[in-house]
């Protein structure tokens, strides 16, 4: 059986992210495109994609319904904006897929699944999005998104080695049909398997987290603590590993960081804040102070 490596500092020091010298723009930092967002969950890409931003990506785009994408706009203004039809339902529709071809094409992370509130809309989107060309783009599939997977499989294959999934536990369920308590009796086992099947670094999470890579590689991580367990929060850790994989880091390296860095975040606002109350959308501040300079 392979071995589970620790997430720890050592693994941090022995591991390091991209580091961008003199010379760097904005393009060479990378592109992030993060799709979501829904009626209900309207701000949802505002955490993920701050948090891309802090982990160092040069630049965000974030594709959203239209009666949500201005005030996105505005609470974000470091971000260029792409205002998605939606159905009756407050929900993406299907008439989106001429409006991303171009971000597509112009993006090198594409975050899929914060904020979206059913999962025929994230198999909708998928299935738009997996319909484009994306040879070179890195892919972070999050939230319900996680769960159509399992029907988009084979579409899918075109990201093997490209991609990342962050599943909890009850989506994790929805990708595989095992019950919430057989994946927690055997975490480990249940993200290799599962990064084998779909050539993805599997980020499987809970109070402790697992990390899985296709070739068997696996990473613990011990908890950021309780404060962490609040929503919003995955939408955070899916903005920081997208923005990592945009600029340039290997998916495990991407996954393991990011894990690191929202974890120990955490643990530092919650020193000032209190252990449990603090809000997600506090979390990537502590991004940048713990990165590398």
């Amino acid at each position: 059986m392979t071995d589970t490596i620790p997430l720890d500092s050592n693994w941090i020091a022995a591991n390091p992210p991209p580091v961008h010298g003199s010379g760097t723009t904005k393009n060479s930092r990378g592109r992030v495109l993060a799709i979501g967002g829904s009626a209900m969950v309207p701000g949802a890409l505002r955490l993920t994609g701050e948090a891309a931003l802090r982990v160092g990506a040069g630049k965000l785009q974030m594709a959203t319904i239209a009666s949500a994408a201005i005030g996105l706009g505005l609470v974000v203004p470091e971000a260029g904006v792409l205002a998605l039809p939606q159905d009756a339902d407050g929900e993406v529709a299907g008439a989106a897929g001429p409006l991303l071809e171009k971000s597509l094409k112009g993006c090198d992370t594409l975050v899929v699944g914060p904020g979206i509130g059913s999962t025929d809309a994230a198999e909708a989107l998928m299935r738009l999005i997996l319909t484009q060309p994306c040879d070179e783009v890195t892919l972070v599939v999050d939230a319900l998104a996680i769960g159509s997977a399992r029907n988009v499989r084979e579409a899918l294959a075109a990201f093997n080695g490209r991609m990342v999934f962050t599943p909890h536990h009850g989506e994790m369920a929805m990708l595989t049909g095992l019950e919430e308590d057989t994946i927690a009796k055997s975490p480990e086992k249940v993200a290799r398997d599962i990064a084998l099947q779909y050539g993805a670094v599997v980020v499987l999470k809970g109070s402790d987290t697992v990390i899985a890579a296709p070739d068997g590689t696996t990473l613990h991580y011990g908890g950021g603590g309780t404060g962490l367990a609040t929503g919003g929060s995955g939408d955070v850790l899916a903005g920081a590993i997208g923005g990592l994989l945009s600029r340039g880091a290997s998916p495990i390296i991407a996954a393991g960081w990011g894990v690191w860095l929202h974890g120990q975040s955490g643990r530092r606002v919650a020193t000032t804040s209190g252990p449990i109350g603090f809000l997600a959308r506090e979390v990537p501040a502590e991004f940048p102070r713990l990165l590398p300079q």
